[in-house]
């Protein structure tokens, strides 16, 4: 079993429009965008960051915005859902902030009292109560610090079988700690708090479609470089098929697909996102990536302009 991976470091969705997710996370979630960059692969579409202040590892959203993309289609295959923690007391505030969203249904999983609703692309989150979460929640928003997301909680993972990727789990450090109907929850012990998987395996559930509102993947956390190499030879020896790692400016990346097909990335907690902008000011500049420098004129033209 790997000791490296701490818990999640960031998750990656697909939206229809940037002005609309922007507005989700900033404004009505209380999120700070951390930073405003491009696709890596497509530096024609945004790739916009929300988390706490500074952007740490186990709190940050990230998301591609494709004008005109298709919905997603919701089945096996996918992250089904993602976990924002709260304070404990927090969910009546919640509540009554999100009350104009679709799909807003209070549950209890795993004795934490849970408040789901959908993001603007029908994006699947939850809010969960939980006691003793040192992390700070971004303060300088509209949300009062005292009911502020402090980061993630986890994810949840909807497959016809989840027998080998929770093996896969269980070589990076997670263990099952509990079972709740077709729900198996993963952990990994003194974790960064954003470090649980939850596991539901729907066997008759069609095959999920990516698309708006689609997670597009899943990034685990490591201290650093070294450690994510020692991680990378793990995986394959165990027989993943994993990329070489790749400089995404804010972290370096290793990538693989799960036996379940959901894309997983181990990413750095160095260097970070103040590394090329001032931290009181992040999110707010147009950032490139040194390999599209040239394209700013372009860009700065044809990306529909974000009104903060």
């Amino acid at each position: 079993m790997l000791t490296q991976i701490r818990g999640l470091h960031h998750v990656t969705a697909l939206a229809a429009d940037a002005q609309e997710n922007n507005d989700f996370f900033t404004k009505l979630l209380g999120l700070r965008r951390v930073k405003k960059t491009v696709n890596f692969d497509a530096p024609d579409v945004y790739h916009l960051y929300y988390g706490d202040e500074i952007g740490t590892p186990g709190s940050v959203m990230t998301y591609f915005p494709f004008p005109h993309i298709a919905k997603g289609r919701r089945g096996t295959g996918e992250v089904s859902e993602t976990a924002f923690a709260i304070p404990v007391g927090s969910l009546d505030y919640w509540r009554d902030r999100l009350a104009d969203l679709g799909g807003l249904e209070e549950a209890k999983c795993f004795g934490e009292r849970r408040l789901r609703f959908l993001g603007p692309d029908e994006d699947r989150f939850a809010l969960v109560e939980v006691s003793g979460d040192v992390r700070r929640p971004f303060a300088k928003g509209p949300v009062p610090a005292e009911h502020g997301i402090h980061g993630f909680h986890g994810v949840t993972l909807c497959l016809a079988d989840g027998g080998a990727t929770a093996e896969l789990l269980g070589l990076m450090g997670y263990e099952e700690i509990d079972r709740q109907g077709p729900v198996t929850r993963m952990a990994i012990r003194d974790g960064n708090g954003a470090h649980f998987v939850d596991i539901e395996v729907l066997p008759e559930a069609p095959q999920a479609r990516e698309g708006a509102g689609s997670v597009h993947h899943v990034a685990f956390a490591v201290e650093d470089r070294a450690a994510q190499l020692e991680v990378r030879n793990a995986l394959i020896d165990a027989g993943a098929r994993v990329t070489p790692v790749i400089d995404r400016s804010y972290f370096w990346s290793i990538y693989f697909r799960t036996p379940g097909g959901i894309l997983f990335e181990v990413a750095t907690n160095e260097p970070g996102f103040g590394h090329d902008e001032d931290p009181e000011h992040l999110g707010e500049a147009l950032k490139l990536p040194e390999q599209h420098a040239l394209l700013r004129p372009q860009l700065e033209k044809s990306l529909a302009p974000i009104v903060d």
